[in-house]
């Protein structure tokens, strides 16, 4: 990491940066002496405007901002099921036991390494393409977990560690690609939250999503791998509701994204799912679900990034051949402050005062959703299910 340039004003969320380096639209900086988690969204000759994902009070101008060279990413491991995240993927259980209840600025808690017992799919010799399947690891009682050759690398596995406990940071296999070249690949690995999965192909919508709701499936079916929305003024239960299909629905994976939601309704299901009986399994509903929790007291700017945080983390499992669900609750709060950073950044305002590239970030995020064909041949799906709150009920 490097020191890239200085806050010169700073609006809320938005910091004006004098850079005296070089820095990259999207790039994950960090901003001021407590080492806030920010992203570049905007550069100008030597001025750049980077939006901070946590609390910016007392934040000054002067203070350092230092690169990392590469954009927001999540990382794609074993142990991802059963987390509560934040918007950019910091373990809240893991944050609480290490400083409280309450998320001070400027945690850097990653999600928890342990003892994984890995088995090997592949033998030293054997040609692989991307996405294809180099081992397992028994996540959960539930899901089994698959480590993938990443995006963009293909060729011939020159080593492959054999059966035995692995770390995020073991090399498991080395893959000799066409040029010569070699490539590490761990058990752990990043991957940009705004820049959607790779697959081989996309497949026709022509199967239900059995959500366990007869008046939902008889009345208002949805496709494996369809968009669907929750309409509803405030206190309607389209959060009951989401909790019923996270239950009853037939995907294998549940991603619960609370997008601005209120914290009391947040502490409910952070209460609830931990209790839910997987009715298919006898298990915890846990044992095939991750939560992200960006309750509406949090930094705005996170709020905006935990769309895109579960929507990676539900391509990654839908890579591996799982049908996952992502319920994102609620779409309207992740417009609302895609509105107040184009207020603080004074962009042109359209209708209601959103942003006018509203409705392209809305097409861009429900179009990530898919039933398709991965790089590894198998079939996998995600079903995106947002709810939706007009401001004031006002349809």
């Amino acid at each position: 990491m490097t020191n890239v340039g200085t806050v010169e004003r700073i609006t809320g969320p938005i910091a004006h940066v004098r850079t005296h380096a070089s820095v990259a639209v999207l790039e994950h900086v960090w901003v001021g002496h407590e080492q806030l988690a920010a992203e570049v969204i905007s550069v100008a000759g030597d001025d750049a405007i980077v939006q901070i994902y946590e609390e910016t009070t007392g934040v000054r101008p002067g203070e350092p901002v230092t690169g990392t060279g590469h954009p927001l990413s999540v990382m794609l491991a074993p142990g991802l099921i059963g987390q509560t995240f934040d918007g950019i993927q910091r373990p809240l259980e893991v944050v609480r036991d290490a400083q409280g209840i309450y998320l001070r600025r400027g945690a850097t808690e990653a999600l928890p390494d342990r003892d994984w017992a890995f088995t090997p799919a592949v033998s030293a010799g054997d040609a692989v393409a991307a996405g294809a399947v180099l081992g397992r690891v028994p996540e959960t009682p539930l899901v089994e977990h698959r480590v993938l050759v990443p995006p963009g690398i293909a060729g011939e596995v020159t080593s492959i560690v054999p059966e035995g406990v692995r770390r995020f940071a073991d090399v498991i296999a080395r893959i000799r690609d066409d040029a010569g070249r070699e490539h590490d690949v761990t058990l752990a690995q990043r991957w940009p939250v705004r820049r959607p999965r790779p697959f081989a192909e996309r497949l026709e919508p022509n199967r239900p999503l059995i959500t366990g709701q007869r008046v939902l499936d008889t009345f208002f079916p949805i496709v494996r791998g369809g968009s669907a929305a929750l309409p509803g003024p405030f206190g309607a239960g389209k959060t009951v509701l989401q909790h019923s299909l996270a239950k009853w629905s037939d995907a294998q994976v549940i991603v619960y994204v609370g997008c601005g939601e209120r914290g009391n309704e947040m502490a409910q299901v952070l209460q609830e799912f931990p209790k839910l009986v997987d009715p298919r399994s006898g298990r915890p509903l846990m044992d095939r679900t991750i939560l992200v929790a960006n309750t509406s007291n949090m930094p705005v700017a996170a709020r905006e990034a935990s769309i895109y945080t579960g929507i990676t983390l539900a391509e990654y499992y839908r890579d591996q051949g799982y049908h996952v669900a992502l319920m994102a609750d609620s779409t309207s709060r992740w417009a609302e402050a895609l509105r107040e950073i184009a207020g603080r950044l004074e962009e042109m305002p359209a209708e209601e005062g959103y942003p006018a590239y509203l409705p392209s970030r809305l097409a861009a995020f429900y179009e990530r959703a898919g039933r398709v064909t991965t790089l590894a041949g198998d079939e996998g799906s995600v079903t995106v299910i947002g709810a939706v709150s007009p401001p004031g009920g006002d349809f």
